[in-house]
């Protein structure tokens, strides 16, 4: 049952990557009547975004390793480096990026900073869901 988690955990974080920010947050610019009740319920969906992220990430850095084990799962060692890199990416468009853009700063932007960076860790999910799904394919 463990063996799977990973790919799980990784389809769970590329998926939701993929829902809010090409399904989701689009459709609420498109049927609510004010652009800034958009934005304001975009920042709170890519909000609860990041802690999916961060909840995918941080478990599948737990289950890179297997307890007493000397090295990392063969999965991992293809996609560890983008699990963490994804997860600095949420951390820092949340933290970092998000307040600008609530805070209406230099809005053009911080607006493409944040979709770079969200770009990016949807990017690093994908490698990420890849790299496990094939490894799992062959073992």
């Amino acid at each position: 049952m463990f063996d799977r988690l990973p790919v799980f955990l990784a389809a769970l974080w590329w998926g939701s990557l993929c829902s809010i920010g090409f399904v989701a947050v689009p459709m609420l610019f498109v049927n609510l009547p004010a652009p800034a009740m958009a934005g304001f319920m975009a920042a709170k969906l890519f909000a609860a975004q990041t802690w999916i992220s961060i909840a995918c990430c941080g478990l599948l850095l737990v289950f890179s390793k297997r307890k007493h084990a000397e090295k990392i799962e063969e999965w991992a060692q293809a996609a560890i480096g983008f699990v963490i890199a994804g997860m600095l990416l949420a951390l820092i468009v949340q933290y970092g990026v998000s307040p600008k853009i609530v805070a209406r700063e230099n809005l053009k932007l911080w607006h493409s900073v944040g979709t770079g960076m969200y770009a990016l860790q949807w990017l690093c999910a994908a490698i990420v869901l890849w790299r496990v799904a094939g490894v799992r394919k062959q073992a």
